[in-house]
């Protein structure tokens, strides 16, 4: 139980990565208030979670509107006291070019990704300063942030910039005692999602349709094996407890090798 007696935010919470690690960090004793622009994902998530004997919050929040933000902060340190860990996952996926892309789709893309980052980090990082909580921040980041990803402009440039907003909090943090990191997934295998989607309650998902592509996507990676959710959910459970208390502004990567990989070699079996 690494967490016993802590609090965890995680924005973000659909029965995939982020439905994972907010579990996982249940998992280990972490009350979880569960952000999500959708009702549906922060209320099951969180239903879940009490539902197995755990303490969770759903809150719905656009993370890109301040006021709604600093709410959801007061909110979670209303019930729970204060925030001794924050998960920035939230994310929009939009998959254009730098041809091809609107810039109203750019803007959101970023905004939902940095900004949401940002302010989350912001208001959290205040209420743990205030409470003299030493805590830990994680932003999740993506293969796509360390390569270069064509039409894909907007989530490969915004989780690249996150790269550096990690070390940047970290080095701004530490003085107050609280731990910047962030956590690298890459493509993730979908089985999982689909079973954590039932779990809450819902149809499962239909993956017939994208089982060529994740089928490539595991063929390609030095491992031979694609990462779960829970995967993602026990790194991070490590990261923002005590165990890493000597960890900040590291990136740690849960890849299956996907960016150590030496461009030319292909790992598929001949």
């Amino acid at each position: 139980m690494k967490l016993k007696d802590k609090v965890a935010l995680v924005t973000g919470t659909s029965p995939n990565i982020g439905g994972g690690i907010a579990e996982a960090l249940a998992a280990e004793g972490a009350a979880v208030v569960s952000v999500d622009a959708s009702a549906a994902n922060a209320d099951d998530c969180a239903a879940y979670i009490r539902g197995i004997g755990g303490r969770a919050l759903g809150i719905t929040c656009d993370v890109t509107d301040e006021a709604q933000v600093t709410a959801a902060v007061q909110k979670a340190c209303e019930t729970f006291g204060q925030v001794d860990a924050l998960v920035n996952n939230a994310v929009v996926f939009n998959k254009k070019g730098v041809l091809t892309m609107p810039l109203a789709e750019w803007r959101k893309q970023i905004d939902v990704i940095l900004t949401g980052a940002f302010l989350f980090t912001k208001y959290v990082a205040q209420s743990m300063i205030e409470r003299q909580v030493r805590g830990s921040i994680l932003n999740i980041i993506s293969t796509a942030g360390h390569q270069g990803e064509p039409n894909n402009i907007g989530y490969s440039t915004a989780k690249c910039g996150m790269l550096n907003f990690t070390r940047s909090a970290a080095m701004e943090l530490a003085k107050h005692g609280i731990r910047v990191n962030s956590l690298t997934p890459t493509a993730t295998d979908p089985s999982e999602s689909s079973e954590r989607a039932q779990r809450w309650g819902r149809a499962a998902i239909d993956l017939s349709a994208s089982k060529p592509i994740f089928e490539m996507y595991r063929s390609r990676i030095p491992m031979q094996k694609l990462p779960s959710p829970s995967d993602y959910g026990r790194a991070a459970a490590f990261i923002v407890s005590s165990d890493a208390e000597m960890m900040t502004g590291t990136d740690l990567r849960i890849d299956a090798g996907a960016v150590a990989r030496y461009w030319p070699w292909d790992p598929a079996p001949k």
